[in-house]
């Protein structure tokens, strides 16, 4: 997956799509996240625990033992974004975590289904 076209349905997608190994190596990033990162360089093949503070490390951490999910909104200089990160399996066993960071309109429809 270290290859720039390892997920060529990403790469133009509009959203951005990080993927780590389980050491937390960056393993992958979409034209969009590449771009949203650009100013710390090319963090291909840099750890996640470098960009983030303690907090966001354990959570980090906890997703790469358990499988889990962790999802959120943030606002960063007047843009609204939705953050879905969870982990990513190879025959059932973890191999990573999988980040994707999307813009949200300022107004946005929720709708219940049955």
């Amino acid at each position: 997956m270290t290859t720039e076209n390892a997920l060529p349905w990403a790469e133009e997608a509009d959203c951005a799509v990080t993927v780590c190994d389980t050491e937390g190596v960056i393993l992958y990033m979409n034209e969009k996240a590449r771009a949203t990162f650009a100013q710390h360089g090319d963090l291909i093949g840099r750890k996640l625990f470098d960009c983030h503070n303690e907090r966001s490390r354990e959570t980090i951490r906890r997703m790469l033992a358990s499988g889990g999910t962790n999802a959120y909104t943030i606002e960063k200089q007047g843009v609204r974004k939705m953050i879905y990160q969870t982990a990513w399996r190879e025959r059932g066993e973890i191999r990573g975590l999988v980040e994707i960071s999307m813009e949200l309109p300022d107004e946005m429809p929720h709708y219940i289904r049955k």
